[in-house]
């Protein structure tokens, strides 16, 4: 795993390292130019969790991410108060454990 100082050295660092796609949240799935994707259908390879230093709006998680059909991308989200309203399975899925 690499080490990052920031959200922004981070997407770049995985985009030069192949991760091109930029993913959105949805409730359910992940999605991007060429369709969405389900929990089922992804990995996540990789996962940099970031914390505000004095404003809590600047907290995120970065995720790399692969799907089975070899399309890799970054997801970028936020937590606590700015997080998204998503599904359980998606929950589970996103969930940081590394």
């Amino acid at each position: 795993m690499y080490a990052y100082d920031t959200v922004v050295e981070a997407v770049k660092g995985l985009k030069e390292r192949g991760y091109t796609i930029d993913f959105n949240l949805e409730q359910d799935a992940i999605s991007c130019h060429t369709g969405k994707l389900r929990p089922a259908e992804f990995t996540i390879t990789e996962v940099y969790r970031f914390e505000g230093n004095s404003d809590p709006a600047d907290e995120a998680v970065v995720y790399a991410i692969e799907s089975r059909d070899g399309r890799k991308g970054v997801l970028v989200n936020g937590f606590g108060v700015s997080s998204e309203e998503i599904g359980e399975e998606m929950v589970e899925k996103l969930s940081v454990r590394h």
